[in-house]
């Protein structure tokens, strides 16, 4: 067994997804206290430029064209391979829909444990997980021989996980990928008639705290008092109160807006990794618990629905 940490790079459609960059950063710390390298696995067809700016001491790529879009059945029969041949000390996947789906096939098929929702390691090369939707942090000694590794946004900013200076590609051959089971047939695009909420300097972001659809008024009253847009949590999206192109998380967009105001947010690492990113974030929840909180710069417990109609006066004054 080595005391490398191998990072899974995710990318859709030709970019790097950001929770690559954040593993990276993540991994960084982790090969500190375990003194083996940092080496990225890149998956695809005619895709060795996405090593370009990864923070890996090294990278392995494995090129094949069943390999060009996502599918599990792919993925976990070419990094079985790897994974087994040099032993790594820990692998690390984005907790994600695809970091999840490739992890737990891969420990099915490998034996080995998984440590779900880390969110940083410490100095020690203990893990820091998020349980019970971020309210609390477990920590623990990585198990062996290979631990792999689910991890979510907030413990490291993805400029950390980027170099200027790429890493050395090694091209691994592909196993045989004939037979798979899953294929992709076609990306289905979203509906674009509506607001491009990753593109607003601002946003008002309203969660399960609303309560009720008629709520939703108030937020859309201050959002228009600043100029800006509302978008959701999931919960909301789901009871249909608001459109899918304004979710943000990981079953929807990422932001990076100059200020984010949480309405009602909880937290939980599914919607944070929508907006871990962005310049300032300010959270109203009635809960001091709430996860919110350990992203948020600024914060308040009142109820939303005592300031929401002050603050939107007050803006309209200012003006």
């Amino acid at each position: 067994m080595s005391q490398d940490i191998f990072v899974v790079i995710e990318h859709l459609r030709g970019e790097v997804a950001e929770i690559s960059y954040v593993m990276l950063a993540g991994a960084r710390q982790l090969s500190q206290s375990s003194g083996g390298n940092v080496t990225a696995i890149l998956l695809g067809h005619n895709a060795q430029g996405l090593t370009g700016n990864l923070a890996a001491d090294k990278a392995l790529y494995v090129d094949h064209a069943a390999l060009a879009e996502f599918t599990s059945d792919a993925y976990i029969t070419a990094l079985a391979g790897p994974i087994r041949e040099h032993a790594p000390r820990a692998v690390i996947f984005g907790h994600s829909s695809i970091g999840m789906d490739i992890a737990s096939g891969l420990s099915a098929k490998l034996g080995l444990p998984i440590v779900a929702s880390c969110r940083s390691f410490t100095a020690e090369g203990k893990f820091v997980s998020q349980i019970c939707g971020g309210k609390i942090m477990a920590e623990g000694d990585l198990p062996g021989p290979t631990a792999l590794v689910t991890m979510v946004p907030g413990g490291y900013k993805a400029e950390q996980g980027q170099s200027a200076q790429p890493p050395a590609v090694t091209t691994v051959p592909a196993p045989t990928l004939e037979g798979l089971r899953v294929a992709l047939k076609q990306y289905i695009e979203p509906d674009t008639s509506d607001v491009d909420i990753t593109k607003e300097a601002m946003l008002v972001s309203v969660g399960r705290g609303i309560q009720n659809k008629d709520n939703i008024g108030l937020a859309n009253e201050l959002a228009e008092a600043l100029g800006c847009a509302v978008s959701a949590s999931r919960p909301v999206v789901d009871q249909g109160w608001m459109p899918t192109t304004r979710l943000i998380g990981k079953s929807g967009k990422r932001v990076k807006p100059k200020i984010y105001l949480a309405l009602g947010i909880s937290g939980a690492p599914e919607h944070v990794e929508g907006m871990a990113d962005s310049n300032v974030i300010i959270a109203i929840n009635t809960d001091q618990n709430a996860p919110i909180f350990t992203v948020a710069k600024y914060g308040a417990t009142i109820d939303m629905f005592d300031l929401l109609p002050v603050l939107t006066e007050k803006v309209k004054q200012a003006k």
